[in-house]
């Protein structure tokens, strides 16, 4: 099914990234962002419902930001003020409206990775 979906992967603790703030936001042709939706991760470290599907699944760039820093310190995980890593962007951009485009994050308090996933 088309549409876009992320998944959040906590890699210092080995488990789902329960209750992150995520914001998607559309990339406007000037540069600036539209924000689309706000969630909030469940407790298998996705979101409930496709962030975009249907209608509002369209050809662009768009870009993704994860609250890890309000994770990390939910969890009481001590980090620097201000923490390394706080809130953590990414931009991608979907060239096929018939595809599903998957985003996930790999997250510790000290470095992330992601990648187009299925």
């Amino acid at each position: 099914m088309a549409g876009l979906s992320t998944h959040i992967l906590d890699t210092a603790n080995g488990c789902p990234g329960e209750g992150i703030k995520i914001t998607l936001s559309r990339v406007t042709a000037d540069g600036a962002l539209q924000t689309l939706k706000a969630t909030v991760s469940n407790s298998d470290g996705r979101v409930d419902e496709p962030l975009l599907d249907g209608a509002d699944f369209k050809v662009g760039t768009y870009q993704l930001e994860f609250a890890a820093g309000d994770y990390f310190r939910a969890r009481g995980t001590a980090l620097a003020e201000p923490a390394f890593l706080d809130v953590i962007p990414i931009r991608f951009s979907v060239a096929d409206e018939s595809a599903h485009y998957h985003v996930p994050l790999l997250v510790s308090p000290y470095s992330y990775s992601s990648y187009r996933g299925s």
